[in-house]
Parts: structure tokens; C-alpha cells; sequence
């Protein structure tokens, strides 16, 4: 087929989806072009992989203890008008009933 093998993994099951080559067994996307690269590398993305903006509403999909706090923001809790800010927790948002704090997007589904 010509597409190359998984940079990652090394398997020979590649595709091809837009501007990025896809390996099914290692979820491990790559491109050819530093300008597709640089698209993928700036996006954040929820739980179940939908990119997110600033401005959208999202749910929270687990309980997550607060530091310092015996509080927990339970699951199911929605968040709206979300921030989309760099680091490693990199949405910033206000929580209902908790105010102002930064959760990871790995945590939250788009609503």
C-alpha cells in the first residue's frame, strides 16, 4: 500500500486520516508534515477524544478529590464556559460549588 510502518509499535496496520497516519494498535498518530503535526500537537481533547475549545460546556466523568481539600467534585458535575490554558492541567474553569480551578481535559466529556 505504501504507508509507512508505526513510528511507536512497528506494525504494518497504518491508515491514513486526513492529514495523519493512524496506527490501530498503539492509537499513536503521526504526520509527514510539520504543519499537521503542529495542528494535532495544539489541540486538547476530552475522554473520549473531541476536541475542545474555549467556551464549551463540559462534564466531569469521574470524582476528583481537590488538593488540600477533603472535598470532591463528583461525577457527572457540568462545567461551562471552559478555558483552554497550556501545562499539564490545562483547563481552566469555574466549578460549581467550588469556584475557580484548573482540571485535566482527560477527565471531561464535552457536552
Amino acid at each position: 500500500m505504501g504507508l509507512p510502518n508505526c513510528p511507536v509499535c512497528d506494525s504494518s496496520y497504518t491508515y491514513e486520516d486526513a492529514h495523519f497516519y493512524v496506527c490501530p494498535e498503539c492509537a499513536h498518530e503521526w504526520s509527514e508534515s510539520p504543519v499537521a503535526e503542529a495542528e494535532l500537537a495544539n489541540e486538547t481533547r476530552d475522554a473520549f477524544g473531541n476536541v475542545l475549545e474555549d467556551g464549551d460546556d463540559v462534564t466531569v466523568v469521574k470524582d476528583l478529590k481537590i488538593k488540600g481539600s477533603s472535598s470532591v467534585v463528583k461525577q457527572g458535575t457540568t462545567v461551562k464556559n471552559i478555558r483552554i490554558i497550556d501545562g499539564d492541567h490545562d483547563i481552566d474553569c469555574r466549578v460549581p460549588g467550588h469556584g475557580t480551578m484548573q482540571l485535566k481535559s482527560m477527565f471531561l466529556k464535552k457536552i
